[in-house]
C-alpha cells in the first residue's frame, strides 16, 4: 500500500491527513539533547551519520509520525561551496561573507560539493534501512535565497537587508550566488534522492521579504527551475516547496514551479488556504508551533479547526514553522492524537 503522504503528494483526499513536523527532530526532546552532547557540537552531529540518522529516528519511535525528514542543515551546502561555517553557542550560524566578485570566484564548482556532503548521503542510506516500512522519507534543501542571505550577511539577519542592499548594488554579483546556489541545489537534492530520500522539500525561510519583480526572479523562479530539473531526473519524486510568509504569492506558487505540494505558514488562515492555494493541490500545514509550548484546549481546537478547513483537498498536517526549543513533547503527542482521532470532529 502506498505510504500516506506519498498518497496526499499525488493529489488523494485522505479521511485522515498525514502528519509530519518541522525540526522534529531537534533541542524539545531530551532523547536529542542527549545525542547532540555525545556528538559534542552542531556541525559534528550533522556530518556524523549514524548519529544524524539516530536523531532523525527518535521522533519517529516516540511519536509514529508519517515521514521522518533528514536531520542536516541548510548551510552545509554553502559549506560545501566553500564557505567557513562555524555556530556561535546561543547564537546561531556565523560564516564567512561573499559580497563581491573576488569573494565569489573563491567558491568552488558545482561538481566539487560533494565530497563535504558525502556524510550527509550516507545519513539518507542508513535512514532508508532503518525507518518503518511504512514511514516516508524526506530529504531537504535550502532555497538559494534564503541560503544566499546567509552567505551574504555571514549570519541569521532580521530583515535581510545585507542581501538585499547587494541585490540593489550589485545585482551581477547577486545573480550569480542565486545562479550557483540554483545548480548546486539541483545536485544535492539529486544525491540525496539517489541515496534513498522519496519526497525532497525546498525551504525558503525569508520568501517573505521578496515582493513584486524580486519574488518572481528569487523565489519562484529558483524552486522552478529546481523542481523541473528534479522532475526531469525523477519524474515520480514528489517536490514540497515552502515559501514562508509569502502571503498573496501563495496563490499559483504551485503552478508556476511544477512543486507537488506548497507548504504554508501560520501568518494566514486554513480557510484562506483552502480557497486559495488547495485549489491547485496538496499543501501543508499549518499549526502556530506557539501552541507546542502553550498546549491546552487551544492547542486541540485550533488542530481541529485546520483538518476541518482543509479537509476537502490534499493535506499533510505539519506546524506553520519549525517546533522551538521550549515546546513540551506532550503537546505534540497531544496534536498528532487530535489529528489521528479528532479529525472527523
Amino acid at each position: 500500500m502506498t505510504k500516506k503522504i506519498l498518497r496526499a503528494l499525488a493529489g488523494e483526499t485522505l479521511e485522515t491527513p498525514p502528519i509530519w513536523m518541522m525540526r522534529q527532530a531537534g533541542r524539545y526532546l531530551p532523547e536529542y539533547r542527549a545525542t547532540r552532547a555525545q556528538a559534542g557540537d552542531f556541525l559534528s552531529l550533522c556530518y556524523n551519520s549514524e548519529l544524524a540518522a539516530e536523531v532523525t529516528l527518535q521522533p519517529i519511535r516516540r511519536y509514529g509520525f508519517d515521514a521522518a525528514i533528514l536531520f542536516a542543515d541548510i548551510l552545509l551546502l554553502p559549506q560545501a561551496l566553500g564557505v567557513d561555517l562555524w555556530f556561535e553557542t546561543g547564537e546561531g550560524p556565523r560564516m564567512s561573507t561573499t559580497t563581491t566578485q573576488a569573494e565569489f570566484d573563491q567558491l568552488r564548482s558545482v561538481s566539487d560539493i560533494h565530497e563535504t556532503l558525502n556524510p550527509i548521503y550516507e545519513t539518507v542510506r542508513i535512514l532508508r534501512r532503518e525507518l518503518p516500512q511504512e514511514t516516508t522519507l524526506i530529504g531537504f534543501a535550502g532555497a538559494p535565497w534564503t541560503v544566499a542571505t546567509y552567505m551574504i550577511a555571514g549570519r541569521g539577519t532580521k530583515d535581510q537587508g545585507p542581501a538585499h542592499a547587494l541585490k540593489a548594488e550589485n545585482r551581477a554579483v547577486f545573480s550569480q550566488i542565486i545562479d550557483l546556489l540554483t545548480q548546486s541545489t539541483i545536485e544535492y537534492l539529486a544525491a540525496q534522492i539517489d541515496a534513498g530520500a522519496e519526497v525532497v522539500k525546498i525551504f525558503d525561510s525569508w520568501a517573505g521579504s521578496l515582493t513584486g519583480q524580486d519574488f518572481h526572479d528569487f523565489a519562484l523562479e529558483p524552486a522552478r527551475k529546481i523542481t523541473a530539473a528534479i522532475k526531469s531526473r525523477y519524474p515520480t519524486v514528489p517536490v514540497i516547496a515552502f515559501p514562508r510568509e509569502a502571503k498573496e504569492n501563495y496563490i499559483g506558487f504551485a503552478k508556476a514551479t511544477g512543486a507537488d505540494c506548497v507548504a504554508i505558514d501560520n501568518s494566514v488562515s486554513a480557510e484562506w488556504v483552502a480557497q486559495n492555494v488547495q485549489v491547485d493541490g496538496c499543501v501543508q500545514g499549518n499549526l502556530a508551533s506557539s501552541h507546542m509550548v502553550t498546549g491546552g484546549q487551544a492547542l486541540v481546537d485550533e488542530t481541529r479547526r485546520i483538518v476541518r478547513a482543509l479537509s476537502n483537498g490534499p493535506h499533510i498536517f505539519n506546524l506553520g514553522h519549525g517546533i522551538t526549543p521550549d515546546a513540551d513533547p506532550d503537546n505534540v503527542q497531544i496534536m498528532i492524537d487530535t489529528v489521528r482521532e479528532g479529525s472527523a470532529v
